[in-house]
């Protein structure tokens, strides 16, 4: 369904991403940002999903001002080697390149973004800083708290674990409490409850936040 397309940010570096289209005509755009995994086959299946759902699905490969076309899998190796990596990209440069994507993707319409993981915290910064959004989704962005005083400017709706290991539940009450506007949404399930190759997978809330998520990008985006 998708494919391989480049793009450029606006400081000249140029990024893969993957782009997945819509049946019929766009009901609007997603820009779906990864975990630290990469653009690996979960993350493109995200994107499927969305297209499925009528929209354009662009996932950009946010490590590539690291090392480029990473993608892996989820064996402890694979993490420590991905957890590196997050560690060198810039949160700033992040969001030169959703803002791009966001430009490509507006060719659909209306744009939406999802994140996971590392990019449920790009997809929280990028609803404060990145024009043009109509809504944020992020999923158990490990660390949006660090970043609970940002000012979203379009609506946002928050995913996050109940026994997530990563981001303890006091952690993300906090940001509840500091974004009572924003729609938080707690499941009793871990870190990376949404992909179906981790441990941590949990069928049950994934389906229903996908759900919510699905009718909120219906709301506002088309």
């Amino acid at each position: 369904m998708g494919s391989m397309i480049e793009l450029t940010a606006a400081d000249g570096h140029k990024f893969s991403a993957y782009k997945a289209e819509p049946a019929g005509k766009p009901r609007g755009g997603v820009v779906v940002v990864m975990e630290i995994f990469g653009v690996n086959s979960h993350i493109r299946a995200v994107a499927d999903g969305y297209a499925a759902d009528g929209y354009l699905a662009i996932a950009p490969a946010m490590f590539d001002r690291v090392q480029r076309n990473y993608e892996c899998g989820y064996t402890p190796p694979e993490i420590e080697v991905s957890r590196g990596l997050m560690q060198k990209a810039s949160l700033d440069d992040a969001i030169k390149d959703v803002t791009v994507a966001v430009k490509a993707a507006q060719a659909a319409g209306k744009v939406g973004i999802v994140g996971y993981c590392w990019g449920g915290t790009v997809a929280w910064k990028a609803a404060a800083e990145v024009a043009g959004l109509a809504c944020s989704a992020p999923h158990y962005g490990g660390g949006i708290p660090s970043h609970a005083t940002l000012q979203p400017k379009c609506p946002v709706m928050l995913h996050w674990g109940e026994t997530d290991q990563s981001i303890p539940i006091d952690a993300a009450k906090k940001v509840q409490a500091a974004q009572p506007q924003a729609e938080h949404h707690f499941y009793p399930a871990g870190h990376g409850f949404n992909c179906d190759q981790r441990g941590s997978f949990d069928a049950a809330s994934a389906k229903l936040a996908r759900e919510r998520t699905l009718a909120f990008l219906r709301k506002h985006v088309g």
